[in-house]
């Protein structure tokens, strides 16, 4: 491996490992609107200069607009659900399905309806993902309130946003910048969340109780994909996507170890099937 291609292969890590610890931050907050609403908010401050300096002007096509509304509509419906998700569901549960969820309906999809097809070893892959989020709803939940079925399907629905506006950016992609884009999103993201941010008391308080790892996050989720993009430029996606998965066990481990959430090794196994699937279908597909 070439000195380019490890360095791709880190960035990569980096924003499997960055994206999960912000994923940690939402399910340890308070009130996960508000605390995924400020988020958008610092994203939003942070990035908006670099996103009209990068942009280098916006496009004349209706196309672009269209693309980019559909991309803010479905990050919104994303980030929505992703609150609801972590309001109800442990991390060590939610995150590997949402992860596992996109790279599984893309070639079930393409297979259905684009009349694609799939080798013996992408097929094995989607039996991995499908049977490790069947073996992660055996039990789980939190200790006052189980929903372990509920936390899945929801966790199902923001795995379909994910597919969704993985589609929607790489269009948009096309006439804006991804610095842009991403900005936009955020602003998609804040908007989402506002009819739901109605109480100022419960904005203050998950203010004061973690306005730093608020910052954080609001700094981390924008960077993690940022990460990707950067070592995009640097390697082919076919190499790159199966390796981001590594942030599945990341998420898994983060909620056993800080979390303490119940079901470790159940939970743990059943994350290294979804990724071990993942990494079949990158590298078979």
């Amino acid at each position: 491996m070439n000195r380019v291609a490890v360095i791709a292969a880190m960035l990569v890590l980096g924003s499997g490992l960055v994206h999960s610890l912000w994923n940690l931050f939402a399910k340890k907050s308070i009130n996960k609107n508000a605390f995924l609403w400020y988020c958008q908010w610092v994203a939003i401050v942070l990035f908006f200069p670099w996103a009209i300096l990068d942009n280098g002007g916006l496009p004349d096509q209706k196309t672009a607009y269209l693309f980019l509304l559909m991309s803010m509509l479905l990050h919104g419906l994303y980030v929505v659900l992703l609150a609801k998700t972590y309001t109800i569901g442990d991390l060590s549960l939610a995150y590997p399905v949402m992860r596992g969820t996109s790279p599984l309906l893309v070639p079930v999809i393409g297979t259905l309806f684009l009349h694609e097809s799939l080798s013996a070893g992408s097929w094995i892959g989607l039996g991995f993902i499908l049977f490790g989020i069947m073996f992660l709803g055996g039990r789980g939940g939190k200790k006052n309130s189980d929903h372990p079925l509920k936390a899945i399907l929801l966790s199902l629905g923001v795995g379909v946003c994910i597919a969704a506006y993985i589609i929607v950016d790489k269009l948009t992609l096309t006439y804006l910048s991804p610095v842009f884009l991403n900005m936009a999103t955020n602003v998609g993201n804040m908007l989402a969340l506002s009819p739901v941010i109605i109480r100022p008391d419960e904005l203050k308080k998950e203010w004061v109780a973690n306005r730093k790892t608020i910052l954080l996050g609001g700094i981390l989720a924008p960077g993690g994909y940022l990460l990707f993009l950067f070592a995009l430029s640097l390697a082919e996606v076919a190499q790159l996507a199966p390796m981001r998965e590594i942030g599945t066990v990341f998420g898994t481990v983060l909620g056993i170890l800080v979390l303490r959430e119940r079901h470790g090794l159940r939970r743990m196994a059943g994350s290294a099937m979804i990724t071990l699937g993942v990494i079949m279908l990158g590298v078979w597909g």
